[in-house]
């Protein structure tokens, strides 16, 4: 069946948005003194593809799907070196955990998940989610987006506002301890981001089952992983997505985060 105008017109905004991306790309890379070019992500991807963030659009994106990836193209990418960006203003310093290790427990209204974080093998990401998560950061957030595809299962949380977007003044870089062959087993907690491997954030997602995500981008800095409570994620995961038929969105089981402490462990 031949698509209708609007389909056409989506096409073409999506058309649109990808060659501006490539441009910004080209831009960037030209102006890194160090050569380190960000591949070009596509908005239409696979069904288990990923997003802008983390997970992909299907082949048929919704008008509202397509509006938030317009937006996200419109946050400027920094040019700054990955050195400047991890240490910017407001960015907690990797030496804060560097060489030491944090258990905690995120508390969720579907349950409590104990975790550990490895401030050995990702210093900077464990300093700047050890620190959110003493300042409260955390409390009241909620996991908005749940990926239930064959190869990748996980449930996404941290935004600023609720709905996957992320906070432009608040970004870091570069990824730490990303795993070469793209395998996150069950039970990962690692950083989610943007395109650019310095734009880390405040989101973060936890494979509810192993999982394989494409490292062409970069990859995803692991920080910690479930210690109890993988069984909450699976309930979660189980109750599958808010859109019918989707396997990529807002989880039907609505997950808010109640509190998120952690506490140094004892070396």
């Amino acid at each position: 069946m031949a698509a209708n105008r609007p389909d056409r017109q989506m096409r073409r905004r999506i058309a649109q948005m990808e060659a501006r991306r490539a441009l910004r790309n080209d831009q960037a890379r030209r102006r890194r003194r160090d050569n380190l070019a960000g591949g070009i992500v596509m908005a239409a991807a696979v069904a288990a593809g990923l997003a802008v963030q983390l997970l992909g659009f299907g082949t048929d994106p919704t008008a509202a799907q397509l509006q938030r990836a317009e937006e996200a193209l419109q946050v400027p990418q920094s040019s700054a070196s990955p050195a400047a960006t991890a240490n910017g203003a407001g960015i907690p310093s990797a030496d804060i955990a560097r060489g030491r290790s944090f258990t905690g427990t995120l508390s969720t209204s579907a349950g409590n998940i104990d975790v550990s974080l490895d401030g050995a093998k990702a210093p900077q990401a464990v300093s700047v989610f050890s620190t959110l998560a003493a300042e409260g950061f955390f409390t009241g957030k909620n996991c908005h987006r749940l990926t239930t595809a064959a190869s990748m299962g996980v449930l996404q949380c941290g935004s600023v506002d609720g709905t996957g977007a992320g906070d432009p003044g608040y970004q870091w870089g570069p990824v730490e301890n990303t795993p070469a062959d793209g395998s996150y087993p069950a039970g990962t907690i690692a950083v989610a981001r943007g395109q650019s491997t310095s734009s880390n954030g405040t989101q973060f997602f936890i494979t509810w089952r192993d999982s394989t995500i494409p490292q062409d981008t970069g990859g995803y800095t692991i920080m910690g992983k479930v210690t109890g409570g993988l069984d909450v994620l699976r309930r979660i995961a189980e109750g599958g997505v808010k859109e019918s038929g989707s396997k990529d969105g807002a989880p039907k089981i609505p997950v808010s985060i109640k509190s998120f402490t952690l506490e140094e462990s004892p070396k």
